[in-house]
């Protein structure tokens, strides 16, 4: 809402809102969200806890308005050092992976700043890409392919910045870079472990001969998965490659068969490009019953709380009850289920959301 909006035009907007709120589509959350400021509000408060709230609902309204009119448009972010060189063999796989992404049908979200994000801008093209900027004392201006775009988003804070990379994203590719970089390998992959994000694919590139993932695994496996502190298929969250193609067929394979997943209730539903044969969904039921809290995967079509998707109700669904802890295995499933698809008739690229 405009900040020189009146004390008297806010009252009236209120009022008006108050009135409309019955009919409104999404009453209910409108709702919960005015009671959480009416809470705040009567409670005794500092100043500086307002300022933080206020601004990230300003950062979400900026992030939600930029990117609802591609709602539809599968997309992907690239995360990588802002202080990579043009010449470096780091930021020409990068620019070509992105020019790759967009030609399956993704547009790209990058940081906006140097580096592997203006590889990513610019190989994706400026009708294709995003950019989340963050104000810092150095290194985050916004690179000259992204600069100036409407899609350019200018955040306040690094959460409400990062929740955009996420919730827009449907693929994560990671390029070497610093802390910033593994900051965001790491989150994501709590994310995708705990099932707060994903089922989507995550790449980390190097460069033709590069041991910076490898590196980075090595201590993966020997300090975590060894002692126990992740589970064994945690790594399948997860592809490390140093190759171009293999990046960029890993994330088309991902949407081959499989298109989304929502939970309704307990019920976790899969939504399909194509139908399974029943042979084909007897043989999943058969290696992945560990993941079942009970009774079996099942075939189905799209259920009476999911009718307002109407561009997806017309895909199959497979449907089962998951123990919502063996995300690793989840995602083994989602590639069986891509390899066992009938090739013929899979897509090799996204179409919708």
């Amino acid at each position: 809402m405009d900040s020189s909006v009146s004390n008297s035009d806010l009252a009236q907007q209120l009022q008006q809102l108050l009135v409309d709120l019955p009919n409104h589509p999404q009453g209910k959350l409108i709702q919960r969200a005015l009671q959480v400021l009416l809470r705040v509000a009567q409670e005794d408060t500092e100043r500086l806890n307002w300022k933080i709230l206020t601004a990230s609902l300003e950062d979400l309204e900026q992030g939600f308005k930029r990117f609802y009119p591609y709602r539809h448009t599968r997309k992907i972010s690239i995360f990588g050092s802002a202080r990579t060189a043009p010449q470096e063999p780091e930021y020409q796989i990068a620019f070509d992976f992105a020019r790759c992404m967009t030609e399956a049908g993704f547009m790209v979200i990058t940081g906006a700043g140097g580096g592997i994000m203006q590889a990513g801008n610019a190989g994706a093209g400026r009708d294709n890409s995003f950019g989340l900027n963050i104000k810092l004392p150095f290194e985050q201006g916004a690179n000259s392919s992204i600069n100036g775009d409407d899609k350019l988003i200018n955040f306040k804070y690094f959460f409400t910045r990062k929740l955009f990379f996420l919730k827009e994203s449907d693929a994560i590719a990671l390029f070497p870079g610093g802390f910033g970089t593994q900051d965001e390998a790491f989150e994501t992959l709590t994310l995708c472990q705990t099932g707060k994000y994903g089922p989507v694919p995550l790449v980390l590139v190097d460069r033709p001969g590069g041991d910076y993932w490898h590196s980075w695994n090595d201590y993966i496996c020997s300090q975590l998965k060894a002692k126990g502190l992740i589970s064994s298929e945690d790594p399948s969250l997860y592809t490390i490659t140093d190759r171009l193609d293999v990046a960029c067929q890993t994330i088309k394979n991902f949407y081959r068969v499989y298109h989304s997943s929502r939970y309704i209730g307990k019920l976790f539903v899969m939504r399909l490009n194509l139908e399974l044969s029943d042979p084909v969904v007897n043989q999943l039921n058969h290696e992945f019953s560990d993941i079942l809290n009970q009774g079996e995967i099942t075939k189905n079509i799209a259920l009476p709380q999911e009718q307002q998707d109407l561009e997806i109700l017309h895909l199959p669904r497979l449907s089962f009850y998951f123990n919502q802890k063996s995300f690793g295995r989840l995602y083994q499933l989602i590639s069986k289920i891509n390899r066992l698809g009938d090739a013929c008739r899979a897509t090799e690229h996204p179409e919708v959301k």
